[in-house]
């Protein structure tokens, strides 16, 4: 953040005089704003949002509640984006990121992205190179590649980062790992996580002719690095999510909120094999309901004397295909139909709903085990601003040295994110018919022929399907794996 020098002077005299008022006192200098009554301006993040008028709005208003100065908005529909604009007259106003890069990048702290999944990455990683603090919604990001280079960015940058999987920051979570980590449910050798999403349309065929674009949206900068194609409203607003394009169906929009628990409590890295099914796979939209299957190696350095973490099976479902109901299951109980989990553990099995809310044990034990997770403290009292965020604009104004991290920094959340996008992966590769072999390092599958070749629906008609012309698979998963981007668009270079 920058200050002027008139401002540190005025600062050092308040702090130094303050401590001496109080003689054994230490006042750290983001708390000055509270001793005074209020936030002073040098205190402040400059924050930027990209997308406010989506789910970043939710940050943006979060951030503003905490006294942040909200000095840029940037959308490339500015219908959707009106009510943000209105309501912060002050902020400067863009609809390409990168324009608004060049033009403020020395005037901004911090940068809020809430766009399509496919435009995630190219914006948090030019704002990182850039040395800003960087809060990315949920799917961290588009693609395996994606993933990996934020979180080797962040961590060559030092910069605070979060991914928008709120419940990260939230109490079940951490009960969940406490219970596993003491050893209360046994060894867990089996998940299994559901969700009723989609609840957009999706399994949709490919529209055969553009519409006009509307006067309030830049067609261009929405598709971005992806391939141009007509713009149609089944696409925007809204319903990107169910286009392979521009989103990551179901899984990627729940399974953020719904896996984490199970990432964090298990401790799972890349996994070694994964397979996937679903209704009819379409050429460009996800599936109406798939099933994904995601097997993790043990991971031994965490075995302790409570409990070991041996190899594992992750399954997910989604379009309403829940889990079976255990035997004794209560009679008053009914599923999370947004998000839920169940542990299988060699002595008890833990169940959860969406962002690990309401743990609880089968068996209908409440155990009393050690904290093994930092509390995530919520906003000052009579403040409206979600925990998340609060926690990622805390993290900002720490020493990169000394840093506490965030619930879902980029060194958990892009591991984290690659298993989700893994899943997508395995759906739409499911043509191969069988369980695919994952080299995670190197990121790669190991067991995809090099003449192997793979088709996908185009559209049905009457009994019969439409497909495309065979495409060489082994070349098509590397794609997805690590996107060819449109020209005039790129990436910075992995770090080593």
């Amino acid at each position: 953040m920058k200050e002027q020098k008139n401002e540190m002077s005025r600062r050092h005299f308040l702090e130094t005089g303050l401590a001496a008022a109080a003689a054994i006192t230490i006042i750290p200098s983001h708390a000055m704003g509270s001793i005074l009554g209020h936030k002073a301006p040098s205190d402040k993040l400059n924050v930027v949002v990209v997308g406010p008028g989506g789910r970043a709005g939710g940050m943006l208003n979060s951030a503003n509640a905490m006294g942040e100065n909200i000095v840029a908005l940037c959308d490339v529909d500015w219908n959707r984006a009106k009510g943000a604009f209105e309501r912060y007259p002050n902020a400067r106003k863009y609809w390409d990121y990168r324009r608004m890069f060049d033009e403020m990048s020395n005037s901004i702290d911090a940068v809020v992205v809430g766009t399509a999944d496919h435009t995630h990455c190219v914006i948090a990683a030019q704002a990182i190179t850039l040395n800003k603090h960087v809060y990315v919604e949920k799917p961290l990001t588009h693609s395996v590649y994606e993933s990996r280079l934020l979180t080797k960015l962040a961590a060559k940058y030092k910069v605070a980062t979060q991914m928008g999987n709120q419940g990260s920051s939230d109490a079940g979570v951490r009960q969940i790992c406490d219970w596993i980590a003491d050893g209360q449910i046994g060894e867990v050798t089996r998940v299994e996580c559901s969700t009723n999403r989609p609840i957009w349309p999706q399994g949709l065929r490919t529209p055969a002719q553009g519409q006009w674009v509307p006067d309030t949206l830049n067609w261009d900068l929405f598709i971005g690095p992806a391939k141009m194609i007509p713009y149609h409203e089944t696409y925007h607003p809204r319903m990107w999510r169910g286009w392979w394009a521009f989103g990551t169906g179901a899984l990627g929009d729940m399974a953020c909120h719904i896996m984490h628990p199970v990432f964090k409590s298990l401790h799972l890295g890349y996994p070694a094999k994964v397979q996937g099914s679903s209704t009819m796979l379409c050429v460009d939209s996800a599936p109406v309901a798939q099933k994904i299957k995601l097997t993790f190696p043990a991971r031994t350095p965490h075995n302790t004397k409570k409990v070991k973490y041996p190899e594992v099976e992750v399954t997910w479902t989604d379009g309403g295909i829940m889990q079976d109901y255990p035997k004794t299951w209560p009679k008053d109980k009914k599923w999370d139909d947004s998000g839920n989990v169940i542990f299988h553990g060699t002595k008890d099995s833990l169940l959860c709903g969406c962002n690990g809310t309401d743990p609880w044990l089968l068996s209908g034990r409440t155990p009393a085990s050690p904290k093994t997770q930092r509390e995530v403290p919520a906003a000052p009292e009579g403040i409206k601003a979600e925990t998340h965020t609060v926690d990622w604009l805390r993290a900002c104004r720490e020493n990169p040295a000394t840093r506490t991290e965030t619930a879902s920094c980029f060194a958990e959340a892009g591991t984290f994110n690659e298993m989700v996008v893994m899943g997508v992966l395995a759906v739409r590769l499911q043509g191969l018919g069988k369980e695919l072999l994952w080299d995670g390092p190197n990121m790669q599958f190991t067991n995809i022929g090099e003449n192997e070749e793979i088709t996908w629906v185009t559209y049905e008609e009457g009994m019969t399907r439409h497909r495309t012309d065979p495409m060489n698979a082994k070349a098509t998963a590397q794609e997805m794996i690590r996107h060819n981007y449109r020209q005039g668009w790129s990436l910075p270079d992995m770090p080593a």
